[in-house]
């Protein structure tokens, strides 16, 4: 016991008696996550921008579908389970629990740091696109970098970073009914876009190139931009598993932090009936009927013939929603989208918060979490997160490994936790680097490509793009079938004895 790091001696479980079933605790955690609308405005196109002539729809509707559906399946068992049962059994959160996978010491810097830094990096995400749904609302400048656009997204990360220092009970008070906006919204959307469904054909979704000379400045402009756009599209895509594996790539991309958080989440949860159907309610069925529906409200748009000339080859729903409603409606759908944005941004910075607390003790929260916030407001700002199957790309790479050699090790324990490794564990920490950079391969080549000097240099650098297939997942089976050899060849550190036994 002399052995624990503080943080591991004081830690303490949640009493069995202040547990909760799976409708109070982890159901709405994950809804408010699976049904922002950040995650799923882009998911018709796996966020690929731009995106292939007719994106993803016209041509290989079932293939995204059957693809989400997968990729909802691999979210919810495979990197949410076990780190939501070893939550649950224990009652301890996951800068603990992880303390078998990583070691005593090792488990502050991951996934304890690191899951606290990249909460920032979601909460970049939260202002950037709220800012520019609200700048386009009130008529002011959407474009990053821009004042405009900067000042509210820097408003938002300081307010969300302060509710989120409060604690968990202001987090409670603002997210407890805001996660319904995004549903009803979507339902609005569904209702007046289903009649288009039996419409929708292929030359609905591509452009209608203008062949002849524009004749007024409106036709100058729709033909730029038809043009111009259209010229820098990729090809479509030709098979249904590359499609299939781009919606796996952007589903798990984002989920990934969420499913390792499960055990912060279960740790409250009674049994495992509770974890699963939590999971399966909170998860698996919002992302398929968000995905759903997001994708029929599209392709209803296209197929009614709602979608003007100048937005032809737009998939993005919110995008969309000022043709399809009218643009005073719509804005009030796009301010109460951006309101129920709100308690995600405050958990994000909860969870930050909690991290730093426990892994930097001596600092002052408002000096730590503050340095984050400067950090997020500076990502917004500027506009690096606008991409977000980029942001999506760097989480699953990140924490793809990260709940593989979780997995493994709840799995090799016997279906449950193995107690805390001393010092940094060895087999953890190599899992997780080749799995990290298994994961963020395609991402680095693809920056190489936008950089000449390194074209000049590895004039071959464009045949490994897309190398690694599914970063995501890949990186996942890395870090799982890695931690398992490690552990069989003995690269695991000596077991340490907690003070309390947990069940």
């Amino acid at each position: 016991m002399s052995n624990l790091p503080s943080y591991l001696a004081a830690a303490k479980p949640v009493p069995w008696a202040n547990r909760a079933p799976w409708y109070k605790t982890i159901m709405p955690a994950y809804i408010g996550v699976m049904l922002w609308f950040v995650f799923w405005q882009d998911l018709v196109t796996g966020g690929m921008k731009p995106c292939p002539p007719a994106g993803m729809l016209a041509l290989n509707f079932f293939p995204a579908f059957f693809g989400m559906i997968i990729a909802a399946v691999i979210c919810h068992f495979l990197f949410y389970m076990a780190p939501a049962m070893l939550g649950m059994s224990t009652g301890l959160p996951l800068y603990v629990v992880g303390t078998s996978t990583y070691g005593a010491r090792g488990g502050l810097f991951m996934p304890g740091f690191l899951m606290g830094l990249l909460q920032f990096g979601w909460l970049a995400v939260n202002a950037f696109f709220v800012a520019g749904i609200l700048c386009k609302c009130f008529g002011l400048d959407p474009t990053a970098p821009g004042l405009q656009h900067g000042i509210i997204a820097a408003a938002f990360v300081i307010l969300a970073a302060f509710v989120g220092l409060k604690g968990i009970s202001y987090v409670g008070r603002v997210g407890t009914y805001l996660p319904l906006i995004p549903i009803v919204v979507l339902l609005i959307l569904l209702v007046n876009t289903w009649s288009g469904l039996s419409g929708a054909k292929e030359s609905n979704f591509l452009y209608p190139i203008m062949i002849h000379e524009p004749t007024n400045e409106a036709e100058k402009a729709i033909y730029i931009k038809q043009h111009t756009d259209h010229a820098a599209r990729p090809p479509q895509l030709t098979t249904s598993w590359q499609i299939i594996g781009t919606m796996c790539i952007y589903v798990v991309g984002f989920f990934a932090t969420a499913g390792a958080a499960g055990a912060d989440i279960a740790m409250n949860s009674r049994n495992k009936d509770d974890v699963h159907t939590g999971g399966i309610a909170g998860i698996l069925l919002p992302t398929v009927l968000a995905g759903g529906a997001t994708m029929f409200i599209v392709v209803g748009a296209y197929g009614s013939n709602l979608v003007p000339p100048e937005l032809v080859g737009n998939y993005n729903p919110v995008d969309l929603m000022p043709c399809i409603l009218g643009s005073k409606f719509a804005n009030v759908l796009l301010i109460a989208l951006a309101i129920s944005a709100f308690p995600g941004a405050c958990f994000s910075s909860f969870i930050a918060a909690n991290s730093f607390k426990t892994t930097m003790p001596k600092v002052n929260p408002l000096i730590s979490v503050g340095l984050g916030a400067l950090a997020a407001i500076a990502l917004a700002v500027t506009g690096v997160v606008g991409s977000v199957i980029w942001v999506f790309q760097v989480i699953g790479a990140s924490f793809g490994p990260v709940c593989g050699a979780m997995l493994a090790d709840y799995l090799m324990a016997g279906r449950k936790w193995s107690g805390p490794r001393a010092g940094f564990n060895p087999a953890g920490w190599v899992s997780w680097t080749v799995g990290f950079i298994v994961g963020a391969f395609n991402l680095v080549v693809g920056l190489l490509l936008k950089w000449p000097w390194a074209v000049e240099r590895l004039p071959n650098l464009a045949d490994y793009m897309d190398y690694v297939p599914v970063p995501p997942v890949t990186a996942f089976v890395v870090g799982f079938a890695l931690y398992v050899l490690l552990s069989v060849v003995g690269a695991r550190t000596r077991k340490l004895e907690m003070p309390e036994a947990t069940e």
